[in-house]
């Protein structure tokens, strides 16, 4: 794309802001915490609205949109540098219509703006600013400005000059880029179905192996270089694979990955919980954001390595971080909140990082051993600060220092405490209060993966109460099952999302496989039958971002890569693969694989980015353990079942045959509960013991591997 920002010499463009003197602007009005932060700015913000386009219109200026989100650190610094200083809010306003988004209110959007400035600059982040015509086509973006020329970027002062002379003296050199880049949009959201047949073959999951390993960090754990994310997609697939084909190095880099993240800083050994991603190889440093999201997936995967390895370290981390869920991130009408900022009082992670002297205070007599583990130094391990880390497991250090485990441990519960309520009292980083459908979704999988993995009842509790809080609360119609995306202080907002619906139709699929309520299958079939009327495209398999009733956007778009979230489209195959079997619908698992087939070449070529498709061409490939349970004591009997690592499952459970549900379907017992294992409704006979049924689970496994 060509360049249009390169004449800044028109210094005659400032002027003063016409908000100078007012203390709030048009945001004040919005319930996001990320745009109530910029209400109070001097410039004159819109939020996404066709008021603001009107105007744009109506005084022939082009529109900025500045993208970001409440957690977000170089979000906060152009705010200081740029949004909050009088002179160029005046610039801003007087020449351009400014519109303030939440990413996570509004992600179709920034879907199709950071498309844009990739596609301009070759890069993306956040903050995104992106300026359009009037008619919201783009025509140039970049992420963050400084305030001042700096590292042979120009400031965010010399765009706002040059764009705007360049708007008005080479109006069709704008008009054209922004058909053009509009257009390029349009057919980048169009992909050919690609019709591999020979996609599910055992031999392409294999080679999908293969290709991660080439990227796996064998020393340090995770996928490639710094920075570095969880990529749990991934680590579930090296989890599943291991345990299907019996490959140990599919299962040490797992394991080693989530190992090396429970010791590094990403992790908060202090009060619980995941950063975003760590800045360094050895995942000591995060960008100090907590995200739900983050934290579901984390706890999703933790939960199924302790099932896997009865590895208690993984229970406890699982333990540690629901509780932090629990103690600051929940509604108190169950609904959890978006995200934790990583600063406050101006610094990046200042409420989470340690000094020597200040611990050495707290915890008196057990700080020698305490500081020698979690690795507190007089120097400090980040910025003259400690960032808690383990350099040495607990085996080892209690070796080494010849010291008894359950003492030690002890000191180290004991020691956390007093360290928790010492930060209780630091000014906290702000709370993103917001809900949002999908990413509550994940959080109530994570309660249910949990406490199949753990049998804690509380943690099923949890995600039940949720669950009904999200099913009241974001409905739009009644009669139709219509969605919102965001609630907050009572009242639901904007349009649902295809991963919206995608994640909640998974958690009531897995509500209904740890329960003997079938309620929640029919509320995931009600819920798959409006994704398939309102998000289906008709020329491809896939389906839309965006429901066909929403109309305020550029373009619709189809997302078929997992990204910091699974992708909607994959969860959506997962989805119409698992209820076809579990509600006979012969044509659901048609279009799955019709889905599919028409990746399963770049599935294969690039693992890391199409993790969850990954884990449903193996499923499909190796076979889904279909389990009935039925009898008098199934309560008890099911979560027999579900602390077993059986990752490609479908569990119903009934205290009686259940002819609605072709899984219970001529299943009689008597007083006996008896477990049925089958493959395609075709099931072994039935068996009374948890043993027996592992023998033939075992006995599948060993044929897998053959």
């Amino acid at each position: 794309m060509n360049n249009l920002h390169n004449d800044s010499s028109n210094k005659d463009l400032h002027t003063k802001s016409p908000l100078k003197n007012k203390s709030t602007n048009r945001l004040i009005k919005e319930t996001s915490p990320y745009l109530l932060q910029h209400a109070h700015n001097p410039v004159d913000w819109f939020p996404w609205s066709s008021e603001a386009f009107d105007k744009a219109k109506r005084e022939d200026k082009p529109v900025l949109v500045s993208i970001g989100y409440s957690a977000c650190h170089w979000c906060h610094v152009m705010e200081r540098e740029s949004f909050e200083d009088p002179e160029v809010a005046a610039l801003m306003n007087e020449h351009f219509v400014n519109i303030k988004v939440d990413r996570e209110e509004r992600p179709d959007l920034d879907h199709i703006y950071m498309d844009a400035v990739q596609a301009i600059s070759g890069g993306g982040g956040w903050p995104l600013n992106v300026f359009l015509t009037p008619e919201g086509k783009p025509f140039y973006g970049g992420t963050y400005y400084p305030p001042r020329r700096a590292f042979n970027r120009s400031s965010w002062t010399e765009i706002l000059l040059a764009l705007s002379k360049t708007y008005k003296e080479k109006r069709a050199e704008v008009e054209t880029q922004a058909e053009t880049l509009t257009e390029h949009l349009r057919s980048s959201a169009i992909f050919e179905q690609m019709n591999t047949a020979a996609g599910f073959s055992k031999q392409k999951i294999d080679n999908a192996y293969k290709n991660i390993m080439q990227t796996a960090d064998t020393e340090w754990g995770g996928f490639g270089k710094a920075p570095k994310f969880p990529q749990t997609f991934t680590i579930n697939f090296l989890l599943r694979y291991a345990h299907l084909t019996g490959n140990e190095e599919a299962k040490t880099q797992a394991l080693l990955s989530l190992n090396k993240m429970l010791q590094g800083g990403i992790y908060d050994h202090i009060g619980g919980g995941f950063a975003r991603y760590s800045t360094d190889r050895e995942w000591l440093a995060p960008h100090f954001e907590k995200m739900l999201y983050d934290n579901a997936l984390l706890v999703s995967t933790l939960a199924e390595a302790y099932q896997l390895t009865g590895n208690d370290v993984y229970k406890t981390v699982v333990e540690e971080t629901l509780e932090f869920i629990e103690r600051e991130m929940r509604h108190p009408q169950g609904g959890f909140y978006s995200a934790l900022d990583a600063d406050s009082e101006g610094e990046e992670g200042r409420f989470y990082v340690w000094d020597y002297a200040e611990t050495k205070a707290i915890l008196e007599d057990d700080f020698d051993l305490f500081a020698s583990y979690y690795n507190i130094t007089p120097a400090g391990n980040w910025e003259g600060k400690n960032i808690p880390r383990i350099l040495m497991p607990f085996n080892f250090f209690v070796q080494e220092n010849k010291l008894e485990p359950e003492k030690f441990q002890t000191l180290l519960v004991r020691s956390k405490k007093k360290l928790l309520i010492e930060r209780s009292r630091r000014v906290r980083p702000q709370l993103d209060d917001k809900i949002i459908l999908g990413w509550n979704a994940l959080m109530n999988i994570a309660f249910v993966k949990a406490y199949a993995a753990t049998g804690n009842e509380h943690y099923k509790e949890i995600a039940i109460a949720n669950m009904g809080f999200l099913l009241k609360n974001f409905e739009v119609e009644k009669k139709d099952n219509k969605l919102h995306h965001t609630w907050k202080n009572g009242h639901g907002k904007h349009v649902a999302f295809l991963d919206d619906y995608s994640y909640l139709i998974a958690a009531n699929i897995e509500l209904c496989m740890v329960s003997t309520d079938h309620s929640w299958l029919y509320k995931a079939q009600e819920l798959t039958e409006l994704v398939l009327k309102h998000f289906i495209d008709d020329d491809t398999s896939f389906f839309y971002y965006t429901p066909e009733f929403q109309t305020d956007i550029l373009l619709r778009k189809k997302e078929v890569y997992d990204g910091a979230v699974p992708s909607g489209n994959a969860v959506m195959a997962t989805n119409l693969y698992q209820l076809s079997i579990l509600l006979d619908k012969p044509r659901w698992k048609e279009k799955a694989d019709e889905m599919l087939s028409s990746l399963a070449d770049i599935i294969i070529k690039y693992p890391g980015s199409f993790g969850v498709w990954l884990a449903l061409i193996t499923e499909i490939n190796y076979g889904t353990s279909e389990i009935a349970v039925i009898g008098k004591n199934v309560k008890v009997r099911l979560k027999e079942i579900l602390k077993l690592y059986i990752p490609h499952k479908l569990v119903m459970a009934s205290e009686v045959e259940n002819d609605l549900f072709p899984l219970l379907k001529d299943k009689k017992t008597d007083e006996e509960t008896l477990f049925f294992l089958c493959e395609n409704y075709a099931c072994h006979q039935p068996v009374s013991t948890i043993e027996e049924l592992q023998q033939l689970m075992n006995q599948n496994i060993s044929g897998y591997m053959q």
